[in-house]
């Protein structure tokens, strides 16, 4: 084990937290100047690990904390992190942290960041080898030069510490002390035997006069033993007797008292029922009313609604005569509209055909005269042209003027196909539209009819809901009133239950409801009352076992009763006792297993989570038939016994009872509470689910007459869109009328642009050919011939052109006679008496729908008026029910009061009586009390004194205790207490003559613990003096190899003869070991620097070098006989020559290298040592340097080289 590493912050000049690197397990020097905080890095192992810094005062625990510039420290800490691969500290770790940390307030030990006091860190320490008679681990400067100055006897002292002498001192000092102060009681034991042995011989001339006054007064007890039992026996009788006849009334009383309570239980189940029916009884007055106003309103809706009918069916019979009329006149037109359409069709597509065939021979024509007359123009031109240039230039000219006129024909063309196309795309479009008008049109009754259905549908669903919304109505108010009703009676209940207890635990539990209700506590479980249940037979005594328990809240755990008694401590709000379930711990009862006796627990029913808080209050109470029965278990058996009549008797040995009032029940007003609180609940969430049901209703009625309204208002625009569909219909008609006529006309301008541009076509194909052709003045054979042909063509074509037009112009004046007609006369008729029909069947249809309506409302407001007679009638029924009921039970109400009151003259008579009986049984009870006491005044009666005047008569044994009591008036001067004083001296002489025995066996044992400590200490004494001798000589051999010393022991004798003095070692032990330790002296030391065999000199003629090294090395004596696993050495080598320091370096070097004493192998001591000198740093595993800067110290790690240049230049 070694230090493995240091830790400072703000101890003296160590400011900042200084971490230390790791030190090596062997020799470890530190160099620093003077000042810079080398003696406060020793101090800061000494504060954690010796006892140089304890019981500080407030300004010492200052000095040791960081002083300078910039902020104040506080605190400060040092924390040693040790090495434990070997297991030394016997923590099972490898590395044990030790930290002590010191304020202005504070000192606090940690043992691996945890906690640990004192004590446990030095134990630690000392089992791992730090003894604390031996502090010799730590050596600080001036220690050496303490150890050379030294006298003798001094360090004897030192030697005896090293040994460990203290110990033994300080078990010899205590062991002195309770000699000292046993021989003090034995002194006074002595003293109180010689004044005991002098009452004694007083006492004994007391007792001969004392025994005769024993004969008279042993006597009178009797004689007053036998007048007192005679008198505690007639007492006994009479209490006997009242206590039968207490039974026997209290039988008859619990009878009475017993049908008095089922008596007013009844009254108060029939008041109930009979405020119940009265209830009922406005409630169906309310309804009766409700529904007579209601059957009236219905009465007077009626007599409208048939009026309105009637009407409704003699405007009806008129309107059908017209539709009559109407039909007749649209047959006929009807007829001839469909006559002159078939005639159209029959005649439109002969017409159709002899157009085309006109349009065919006219194009033939045309064709024909064109040829001609391109070949008249031929003949006619070549006597114009001079040869076939002029003529094919005058050709090519004519070619290329047509290309222009033919393009615009062309473009025409386009256009008026376009013009055709779309003509033809809005007829189309058109009679569609006209198509779906006269759909629409047609179809307007089986929409109105719709219409109306959907509309009475709308109507009627109003209605239902409007219905449904009345019967929530007349509920609610039900509702409102059974509300009322129910908070009067919780507010009453309230009130009885309050007048069971003080009112600050009445405000208390109704703000701990209120809080349980804000807050959401989900573990306020509610009053011990609330939480079980219990049969009527045993309530009395459940009562009286609870008591104010009965009002004490349950909880789940203590933090919810504390968070509940913030809250009412800040809103003043009354006070309650809680019950927390996880600090409840009953103790089990010793409950008896008779017949006799019930556990009261077993009768009560409650969830089994509240166990402990009733085990706490009815555990230990049992339920007994009597009184008697349960004084008897309660004082056998520990616990509380109660009767069913409230009788208690508790483990104390009290009785309680008497007359209790059921009428002002506890349990039975915390049951009120508990059913008119849930009635007053349900009744509320009730009427909440009524009201939002009402909205809901509301939100639907709403829904419904925007949907009826929204109909109504379709209705009307469709109504109202039948006379633009006609105007639509007529102005459609026309348009595509027109549009056809247009279309005809494109169509002929069409037929003309294709004869035009085939005329073009056909004159550009002629004068190509033409400028193929060669020159020549005539036409040719064939062409002369051709033009023959066509003169005859052309007038053929003429003719046949003539007679297809003819015929075509027949036609087409019929066509269009007929289609005016239609267009002109017979659809505007027709539309004119559609428009007719659908305004008649819009006032009919609407009288219809109106006439119909108006069936269906009185249909369903005569149903209406039935289910209302229906209902009053029902509502007579109830109420002559209800009322005849009410009379019975008032009957029986008074019948049965007037029994309680005969009941309730009987019970007080006997409470009266009871309390009559009490009062005289209190007045023996109390007779016989006095009675006992004089009996027990009478003490320990002599044997036979029972029998010895049971036969004798009261009067003679008053007149023999008269004249008993006369004759020992002369014994008035006797000490009546002479034999018990002479007994009492006896006893304590024994005592103390025991006591005395014991106190001197137990100065024999404290002589024989002393001699052993004085003879343990010797021999510890005289073990360490040769240990430390011997090795003090080895060390001292091995430092001054040419010299020798030893450690010289100085005794008394050697004083008074002037010897030298013992060397104590191994030669010097023979015949020196009847030599007491107390006969030393003093320690000396002897040492010889230059030879072993040359006289020695004293400590005293030494130089200061080698007092220094003799030091030194009793100081490694020391170390080597009471050996640490590290030590701390502070300039040691100060004042020692060269060659001492360059030995005692190696000495160091060789211990921290060694293995262990007991040669296992292990590694030897680890050496932290400061120094100014070079040899020590020639030996050191490592160097570390301590610098002072900013006010602060710091331990850096320096080479050796670094460390050696430091040193140097500190000499110079």
């Amino acid at each position: 084990m070694y230090i493995k590493q240091i830790i400072i912050q703000g101890f003296k000049s160590y400011k900042d937290q200084t971490v230390i690197e790791p030190f090596s397990p062997k020799h470890n020097v530190i160099v620093g100047r003077n000042g810079s905080g080398k003696s406060n890095f020793f101090a800061a192992i000494r504060f954690v690990l010796s006892d140089a810094y304890t019981q500080m005062g407030r300004e010492e625990r200052g000095a040791l904390l960081h002083e300078g510039a910039g902020a104040a420290v506080m605190s400060a800490f040092v924390e040693i992190i040790f090495d434990n691969s070997d297991d030394r500290f016997p923590t099972g770790k490898d590395q044990v942290i030790i930290r002590r940390t010191i304020g202005m307030k504070k000192d606090e030990y940690s043992l691996d960041r945890k906690n640990a006091t004192k004590t446990d860190v030095m134990n630690l320490l000392e089992s791992a080898g730090f003894s604390r008679s031996n502090p010799y681990y730590i050596v600080p400067q001036g220690r050496v030069t303490a150890l050379t100055n030294m006298k003798d006897n001094e360090r004897l002292i030192l030697l005896k510490e090293v040994a460990g002498t203290q110990v033994y001192e300080t078990r010899r000092a205590d062991s002195l002390k309770i000699m000292t102060e046993t021989n003090g009681k034995r002194e006074k034991i002595d003293e109180l035997l010689n004044y005991i042995q002098e009452r004694l011989t007083e006492l004994e001339e007391e007792k001969e006069e004392l025994k005769d006054y024993q004969e008279k007064d042993k006597e009178r007890r009797c004689l007053q033993y036998t007048i007192d039992h005679r008198e505690q026996l007639a007492i006994a009788e009479e209490l006997d007797n009242l206590e039968e006849r207490r039974q026997t009334g209290a039988e008859d009383t619990g009878d009475s008292e017993e049908r008095f309570r089922q008596g007013d239980k009844e009254l108060v189940e029939i008041q109930t029922e009979i405020n119940e029916l009265k209830q009922q009884v406005d409630f169906l007055n309310v309804d009766k009313k409700q529904l007579e106003a209601e059957r009236k309103e219905n009465s007077r809706a009626k007599a409208k609604i048939e009026l309105d009918v009637k009407n409704l069916s003699d405007g009806q019979s008129a309107a059908q005569q017209a539709r009559n009329q109407y039909e007749s006149e649209l047959q006929s037109l009807q007829a001839s509209i469909q006559q002159h359409e078939e005639e159209l069709a029959d005649i439109t597509p002969e017409y159709n055909t002899r157009l085309q065939q006109e349009a065919t021979a006219k194009g033939e024509l045309e064709n024909a005269e064109a040829t001609r007359q391109r070949l008249y123009a031929k003949q006619g031109r070549n006597a114009r042209f001079r040869n076939k240039r002029e003529r094919d230039d005058w050709l090519r000219a004519e070619i290329n003027n047509s290309y222009p006129q033919l393009a615009k024909v062309k473009a025409v063309r386009v256009q008026t196909a376009e013009d055709i196309a779309e003509l033809e795309k809005e007829i189309v479009d058109t009679e569609n539209a006209i198509t779906q008008l006269r759909q629409q049109l047609e179809g307007r009754g089986s929409n109105d009819e719709t219409m109306r259905a959907q509309i009475q549908e709308a109507k009627s669903e109003r209605d239902r809901f409007m219905d449904e919304r009345k019967e929530l109505w007349r509920e609610d108010a039900k509702l409102d009133s059974l509300l009322s009703n129910a908070s009067n009676e919780l507010r009453q209940a309230e009130q009885e239950l309050s007048h069971t207890m003080d009112q600050n635990t009445s405000r208390g539990l109704a703000a701990v409801r209120r809080i349980k209700q804000q807050h959401k506590l989900d573990g306020v479980y509610g009053t011990l009352a609330e939480l079980f249940e219990v049969s009527d037979r045993y309530q009395r005594a459940v009562e009286v076992t609870a008591g104010q328990s009965l009002f004490h809240y349950v909880v789940d755990n203590d933090d919810t009763a504390t968070k509940v008694i913030e809250i009412l401590q800040r809103e003043k709000a009354g006070r309650v006792t809680f019950m927390p379930l996880n600090r409840l711990r009953p103790k089990p009862a010793d409950i008896p297993s008779g017949n006799d006796a019930l556990p009261m627990i077993e009768k009560l029913q409650f969830d089994p989570k509240y166990t402990s808080a009733f085990q706490q209050v009815f555990g230990h109470t049992i339920i007994c038939p009597n009184l008697q029965i349960a004084g008897q278990y309660a004082r056998s058996h520990g616990v509380n016994g109660v009767t069913m009549d409230g009788d208690r008797s508790d483990k104390k040995g009290a009785f309680t009872g008497g007359s209790i009032d059921s009428k002002h029940s506890r349990l039975e007003a915390v049951r009120n509470v508990s059913k008119w609180r849930d009635e007053y609940d349900a009744l509320k969430a009730r009427s909440a689910e009524i009201k939002r049901t009402l909205e809901k209703k509301d939100q639907e009625i709403t829904r419904a007459v925007g949907n009826l309204q929204k109909l109504e208002q379709k209705r009307v625009q469709q109504e109202h869109s039948y006379g633009p569909l006609l105007q639509e219909l007529r102005s459609k008609s026309n348009d595509v009328q027109n549009k056809k006529d247009t279309l005809d006309a494109k169509h002929r301008a069409s037929a003309k642009i294709e004869a035009t541009m085939k005329a073009l076509t056909d004159q550009q194909a002629a004068h190509e050919a033409e400028i193929a052709s060669e020159f020549k003045k005539a036409l040719t054979r064939d062409e002369e011939r051709q033009l023959e042909n066509l003169s005859s063509t052309v007038q053929d074509l003429r003719a046949r052109y003539s007679d297809l037009s003819s015929s075509r112009s027949d036609l087409e004046s019929r066509k269009t006679i007929l289609e005016i007609e239609l267009r002109e006369d017979l659809r505007p008729r027709l539309d004119q008496l559609r428009a007719q029909e659908f305004d008649d069947r819009a006032s009919t249809g609407g009288t219809r729908g109106t006439l119909q309506e108006s069936q269906a409302e009185l249909d369903r407001i005569n149903s209406h008026i039935a289910t209302v007679e229906s209902k009053l009638a029902e509502l007579e029924s109830s109420l002559e029910t209800t009322t005849a009921r009410i009379q019975d039970l008032q009957n029986q109400y008074t019948s049965t009061k007037s029994t309680l009151d005969e009941i309730a003259v009987q019970i007080e008579k006997s409470q009266k009586r009871t309390e009559k009986s009490i009062r005289k049984r209190r007045v023996l009870s109390l007779q016989a009390s006095e009675v006992s006491a004089r009996i027990r005044d009478l003490g320990i009666l002599p044997h036979g004194a029972l029998e010895k005047y049971s036969t004798t008569k009261s009067d003679t044994i008053v007149k023999r205790l008269h004249k008993v009591n006369e004759s020992l008036k002369k014994y008035g001067h006797v000490n009546k207490k002479a034999f018990e004083q002479y007994n009492n001296f006896t006893t304590q002489k024994e005592s103390l003559e025991n006591r005395r025995g014991e106190l001197d066996s137990s100065q024999k044992s404290i002589e024989e613990l002393i001699s052993v400590l004085d003879q343990r200490k010797d021999e510890a004494i005289e073990r360490t003096f040769k240990q430390v001798s011997r090795e003090f000589a080895k060390v001292f051999e091995k430092l001054v190899p040419a010299g020798r010393g030893r450690l010289v022991i100085q005794r008394k004798a050697d004083r008074v003869v002037g010897e030298e003095g013992e060397e104590f070692g191994e030669e010097g032990e023979g015949g020196k070991e009847t030599s007491r330790v107390e006969n030393y002296t003093g320690v000396g030391i002897s040492v010889s620097f230059n030879s072993k065999h040359d006289d020695q000199q004293r400590i005293q003629q030494l130089s200061g070098g080698q007092k220094s090294l003799c030091a030194l090395a009793l100081v490694f004596a020391i170390q080597q006989c009471d050996p640490a696993p590290f030590y701390l050495f502070d300039e040691i080598d100060a004042n020692l020559d060269a060659q001492y320091r360059t030995a005692v370096a190696h000495h160091l070097r060789d211990i921290s290298s060694q293995a262990n004493a007991d040669g296992e192998g292990g590694a030897g001591a680890q050496f932290i040592c400061t120094t100014f000198r070079p040899e020590m740093l020639h030996v050191a595993q490592k160097c570390y340097g301590v610098r002072y800067q900013k006010k602060s110290s710091n331990v850096v790690v320096v080479t050796r080289e670094e460390a050696l240049e430091f040193v140097e230049g500190e000499k110079q």
